[in-house]
């Protein structure tokens, strides 16, 4: 059976502008069954990143380039939507600076929204203290408000794009830091609620439930960004940055099960998966059969 009341939308975005795995996510997952699952498919919007240097002001790579591709992928989903009213994308990035298109396409319509942002990592760095620069190691404090103003507020959007009071983290890493990843979650404001990696290993579905009771009261609906990271590295090793200490495939079933069946979710993001990291396409067939467990309809 297919999904009911869903279509495709392919972000091939890769904020490293190197040219790496992420950008093939969309055809891959195509590839392993995701069409079949969801057969309406809005095709790849054109984002285009391939500048890997790091800008001098902000520290941000490739930031003329991330600043259109935000512009372009909210255009694109605007016009794909216009074109299934009543339908809910799926958005297979692509790493998790897609965000950044996809926030202010749903601010257009839509006054407050809401953000379950699940991911390993909490994505909360700034130009300067990140190692790299790019915006996937930031695109959650961009979202919230912190950052240069043509990320924070792109494509004709105003700042911030989500407050932090509206996002929920789910699935970061809290145990056996390094002193980099500890001082990162130490950046994070107090207003962004949290449900750690070790409380979702613990009671998923708990979770996932409570995470959906925190936004219960967001009247523009809510989103829900999944970063493949935050499956533990022995269910999915196929990412950028994988981190130890996370959930089963399983778990994160459970975990998102409350969140997709809820009346309030405008659509799903899938970020950080790797193909060239899968070479057999075991992991691919892992998140296709996540989300047929997931999607209304997509029954066996």
């Amino acid at each position: 059976m297919t999904a009911q009341g869903w279509y495709l939308a392919g972000a091939p975005w890769d904020c490293s502008g190197l040219g790496r795995g992420e950008r093939l996510a969309p055809a891959a997952l195509r590839a392993a069954g995701l069409s079949e699952l969801v057969p309406d498919d809005a095709g790849d919007a054109p984002i285009v990143i391939d500048d890997d240097r790091r800008d001098d002001a902000t520290g941000v790579r490739a930031l003329e380039q991330t600043t259109r591709a935000a512009t372009v992928l909210a255009d694109w989903l605007d016009a794909a939507a216009g074109r299934r009213p009543g339908h809910r994308p799926l958005v297979v990035g692509g790493d998790c600076s897609l965000l950044l298109g996809v926030l202010p396409w749903l601010r257009r319509s839509r006054g407050r929204v809401g953000l379950w942002f699940v991911d390993g990592h909490p994505d909360y760095l700034d130009g300067p203290s990140s190692p790299t620069g790019e915006t996937a190691d930031m695109d959650l404090a961009l979202l919230t408000g912190s950052g240069p103003e043509r990320l924070t507020a792109p494509a004709g959007s105003t700042a911030p794009l989500v407050a932090p009071a509206d996002v929920v983290l789910v699935g970061h890493r809290t145990r056996d830091l390094d002193p980099e990843a500890a001082a990162e979650v130490a950046r994070l404001p107090d207003s962004i609620r949290r449900i750690d990696a070790p409380a979702v290993v613990g009671a998923p579905r708990r979770c996932g439930e409570r995470a959906a009771a925190l936004l219960a009261g967001v009247d523009g609906g809510v989103w829900l960004h999944v970063d493949c990271d935050v499956l533990d590295p022995a269910a999915m090793p196929a990412v950028s940055y994988p981190e130890p200490g996370g959930p089963t495939a399983g778990q994160v079933a459970d975990l998102l099960a409350p969140l997709v069946a809820g009346p309030r979710l405008l659509g799903v993001s899938i970020a950080d998966f790797r193909p060239d990291l899968d070479p057999d396409g075991t992991h691919a067939a892992t998140l296709v059969e996540l989300f047929r467990r997931l999607l209304p309809g997509a029954g066996a």
